[in-house]
């Protein structure tokens, strides 16, 4: 092609030249031409891409189809059940909550009820009607500042991750609608105080509370854990994003403010290390969250994970079983990811999802009789009340979600949290992007997803004839496993008695292999 494009160019410009001795406004063509050649040129002449090498001009086309291929596919060719990571079913309905538009579904579901993996609830002759969501209080009985949370929250989203609009609106929206937002691990600023409740964060970077070579600097965390909006506090293990990462901060992301409110220089990507520097152990872990207790004046004090070696979270538990240490809560997230960006190996193959996570860790805290003692918190690709609902199931007490609320601001999924370039202003530190997010209009619908979704959650419960999220059991959610056979989360999961893991000796294999394995003193597995 690089050929015909010099004799195409010869001949386009010899047509011209000879069209303008006739009829000299032809001349104004040129003002196009030129730069298309320029253009083609400067493709034959680079060596970077073949494709424009070897088909200057045309093959700038690629690279433009390329570009707009998200918004091809989300919009002319996915159905309502294509479309990744939530479909466009799941999205539409997020959206309609947020703008309290009509939610009703017409012509029966579009779901494959017999394909494998459909899972469903059944309703109750006796249903009832749909009861006040409750409030849960986590640190009851251990803590001087317990917290009465919502059944919906707003998962681990940082500022610098989102915009400082985005984080405005979402906090401004739990105000609004009395329910907390996570700040995730990058530290507290003004965005976050707009009057919403919050879990405050801290992640292996110790930002808003760390000294200047990055360890945990004790007094800090004191005078910021003081702030009245923080009724909770998280210390990150892991994320379900990125396990065993750490996290990723772009350099083309961090402003001053960020950097002044994280304590990390400007210009350079900001990483956190993949583990803590201010415990080395599991009971060293249960020491760090009692300090951190005493010097937040009592407030809820927990840690968060994806769940990877299960050997690793037994050694927890029998540290809190051996010390008397508890964490007041436990949030368990989901290795399917979620807003953070990360390497497409750990988004695709790294960490335990959810719904397994989740069964494994009320399994465990169950087997040694540790299940009563604290709140087990959901976070993973939670969307809908049915999501809250086999949540439940599965141990939770209570729920947070991400995606769920960043489409609640406006987010269209173009999947360029990454990039500093997101369209809607959610995910960017652009300005001139930012500004398109008017954070007055989308705290409301912040609150309005909120509200919409524990109503759907509660009306769930009614129907099945209950009123509490504590009545859901295993046994409400169906699942099919092949084209003849359903089976209920209570039949799929191997269930623990309480305390049956407190003496060390069980009589199931798996379990017994990971006990044999642990220890109270440190994360890494004995031989065996």
């Amino acid at each position: 092609m690089a050929y015909p494009f010099i004799g195409i160019t010869v001949a386009v410009l010899a047509i011209i030249g000879i069209a303008a001795m006739f009829w000299p406004p032809a001349a104004w063509l040129l003002l196009v031409v030129v730069p298309l050649v320029a253009m083609g040129v400067a493709d034959l002449l680079q060596s970077r891409h073949a494709v424009r090498r070897n088909f200057p001009l045309l093959g700038k086309g690629r690279y433009l189809l390329e570009m707009i291929r998200p918004e091809i596919n989300q919009y002319f060719i996915e159905s309502e059940q294509d479309g990744r990571p939530l479909n466009r079913e799941q999205r539409s309905i997020v959206y309609q909550r947020s703008k309290r538009e009509l939610q009703t579904l017409p012509f029966g579901t579009q779901l494959d009820v017999n394909a494998i993996g459909y899972e469903w609830m059944n309703h109750s002759i006796l249903a009832r009607h749909a009861a006040d969501p409750p409030r849960i209080t986590v640190g009851a009985g251990r803590c001087r500042q317990s917290y009465a949370a919502s059944i919906l929250n707003i998962s681990a989203m940082s500022y610098g991750s989102l915009s400082g609009a985005a984080v405005r609106a979402l906090n401004g929206g739990a105000a609004i609608g009395g329910f907390a937002h996570n700040t995730g691990e990058g530290g507290i600023g003004d965005h976050h105080r707009q009057g919403g409740d919050l879990i405050w964060q801290i992640g292996t970077g110790y930002f808003g509370c760390r000294t200047s070579e990055g360890r945990f600097d004790p007094d800090r965390f004191q005078e910021q854990a003081a702030a009245e909006s923080i009724r909770m506090i998280e210390v990150k293990l892991s994320q379900g994003a990125k396990p065993g990462h750490g996290g990723i901060l772009p350099a083309a992301k961090i402003t001053p403010e960020i950097a002044s409110i994280r304590g990390v220089p400007m210009g350079r990507d900001v990483l956190s290390p993949p583990a803590h520097s201010a415990f080395d152990s599991p009971r060293g872990l249960l020491e760090f969250l009692a300090e951190l207790r005493e010097r937040s004046g009592g407030k809820p004090v927990g840690f968060k994970l994806c769940v990877g070696d299960p050997v690793e979270f037994l050694a927890i538990c029998r540290a809190m079983h051996e010390s008397g240490l508890r964490p007041d809560f436990i949030t368990v997230d989901g290795g399917e990811g979620g807003t953070g960006a990360a390497p497409l190996e750990f988004s695709n193959r790294v960490g335990t999802p959810l719904a397994d996570g989740l069964a494994f860790v009320h399994n465990a805290l169950t087997g040694f009789g540790l299940r009563p003692d604290l709140r087990l918190i959901a976070s993973g690709k939670i969307v809908t009340g049915f999501d809250l609902v086999r949540a439940f199931a599965l141990g939770a007490d209570l729920c947070n979600a991400a995606r769920g609320f960043m489409l609640s601001l406006g987010c269209i999924q173009a999947r360029r949290c990454n990039s500093n370039h997101c369209p809607v202003g959610v995910a960017t530190t652009n300005p001139r992007l930012e500004r398109g997010l008017v954070v007055s209009d989308k705290r409301i619908r912040v609150a309005n997803y909120h509200a919409e979704t524990l109503t759907a959650c509660m009306e769930l419960l009614g129907a099945a004839g209950h009123t509490h999220p504590e009545d859901v059991t295993p046994a409400m959610i169906h699942r099919r496993i092949s084209a003849e056979t359903v089976r209920t989360l209570d039949e799929l999961i191997d269930w623990l008695e309480p305390g049956e893991l407190v003496g060390g000796r069980t009589h199931r294999p798996a379990w017994q292999r990971w006990l044999d394995r642990s220890r109270a003193d440190r994360f890494v597995a004995t031989a065996g």
